[in-house]
Order: C-alpha cells, then sequence, then structure tokens
C-alpha cells in the first residue's frame, strides 16, 4: 500500500518502534546522519546500515553491514541510497520480512516501489520524515507520539 496522505503517514508512524536507517553516514552534515539523530531524538530505536561502516558506533547504536545482520524485529526501514539501490534495498527488506519503506527525498525506483507493493509493503516514496513529522504534528496527526528520551 502506498502511504500518501496525511492520516495514512500518522497510522504508520504510531506503529513504529524501531527503524533501520539504510545508508547512514557518519558525516554528521549528511542528511542521513541528521535524519538518523532525529529518529533517535524522537525515541524511536534505531539502527544504523552500511556495510562501510559496520562496527563502527553512531549515536550509542553499533552499525550493521545489513538488515539481515539486525536480530530483532524492524518496523520500517529508512532508506538513504540512491534510486537505482531500492531493488536490491527491497529484496532485502522481504527476506528481513519489514513491513514498512521509507525512501527519503529523490528515491525512486518504479519497478522496486511496484515489487514492494506486490509483497503488501507499505510504501512511502521520497520523502523526509525529519520534514513529515514536525508538519504531521503541528497539524494534530501526532499528538504524544514521541517519547522524551532515546530508546538506546
Amino acid at each position: 500500500m502506498r502511504v500518501e496522505t496525511d492520516g495514512e503517514i500518522a497510522a504508520l508512524l504510531a506503529s513504529v518502534t524501531t527503524v533501520a536507517v539504510v545508508g547512514v553516514s557518519a558525516k554528521v552534515h549528511r542528511p542521513s546522519h541528521r535524519v538518523f539523530e532525529f529518529w533517535c531524538k524522537r525515541g524511536i530505536k534505531v539502527i544504523p546500515v552500511n556495510p562501510q561502516l559496520a562496527g563502527q558506533v553512531l549515536c550509542n547504536r553499533v552499525v550493521v553491514s545489513s538488515l539481515s545482520d539486525i536480530a530483532e524485529p524492524v518496523d520500517l526501514v529508512d532508506v538513504f541510497r540512491a534510486g537505482h539501490h531500492l531493488p536490491a534495498v527491497v529484496d532485502e527488506v522481504l527476506e528481513a520480512g519489514v513491513g514498512a519503506i521509507w525512501t527519503q527525498l529523490d528515491v525512486r525506483h518504479a519497478e522496486a516501489e511496484e515489487k514492494a507493493l506486490a509483497f503488501d509493503i507499505r510504501l512511502v516514496v521520497d520523502r523526509c520524515p525529519a520534514i513529515e513529522v514536525p508538519r504531521l504534528e503541528e497539524l494534530g496527526y501526532l499528538k504524544n507520539w514521541w517519547k522524551a528520551e532515546c530508546q538506546q
């Protein structure tokens, strides 16, 4: 299911406790790092995923190489990879049994999106949670959604 309306996005977010950020950067000025920290500050358990940084620690979380390296359930995969990598990410999501994908701004791949939808993956495309969450909070969709402290 494509998740597009404010209500649909809010409902998805209400079900999320653990997010894997695929393509996270250790560079604090990069959008992927800032959004990784955004999730954490919202009280969401965040798992950083980047094979080039595996084993390093970002915001008190150990970076893993791939989704298959995560031993706990993940509710949402937040994708910071170029669109041409999305088919491989969708395959990993399906293998890991994750029910939702959020692709960041300008991350699109029509065939990968269709495959995810064919397998009933909830899909948010070409949006940024660091933009959408505050906007939805302002509109009253996400009252009391986030926790005061990071669950690390």
